[in-house]
């Protein structure tokens, strides 16, 4: 097999799999972009975050998502777990860390899930009601 003939088929494979270069380098700008903002303005939020938020308004402002993208994204979600494995390494390198601090973890778990579930509520019963008047008038 020739080198030309390697690259297509490796290239194929993107393809096939909705996962385009093209628009998995415009993901990855976007993170650099984020990353730049938060490094540059020294802000608590992480740079992928922000990258995610630029992303988000972009496409509000475009009006519509290009269908190469949606189909990147969809094939970048397929393999979501694997983007766990460095999370997963770096507790295991920290884990002196997470066995010297398991309160303070253990207890913002806990209450971070409280709150999560205690704003979904709230929002769904203003959503229901919001509906419910729509519906209604």
């Amino acid at each position: 097999m020739s080198v030309g003939q390697n690259v297509h088929a490796n290239l194929r494979l993107f393809t096939e799999d909705n996962m385009r270069l093209g628009f998995i380098t415009v993901l990855l700008v976007y993170q650099l972009v984020g990353e730049v903002i938060s490094k540059g303005l020294d802000l608590p939020l992480p740079g992928p975050v922000i990258g995610m938020a630029l992303l988000f308004a972009t496409l509000l402002i475009r009006g519509r998502l290009p269908e190469g993208l949606g189909e990147t994204a969809n094939g970048l979600l397929k393999h979501l777990s694997l983007f766990f494995v460095p999370a997963g390494v770096g507790v295991v390198v920290h884990l002196h860390l997470i066995k010297s601090e398991w309160m303070a973890i253990s207890v913002a778990l806990v209450v971070s899930t409280l709150v999560t579930i205690a704003v979904t509520a709230l929002l769904m019963t203003k959503l229901s009601k919001a509906e419910g008047e729509a519906n209604d008038g």
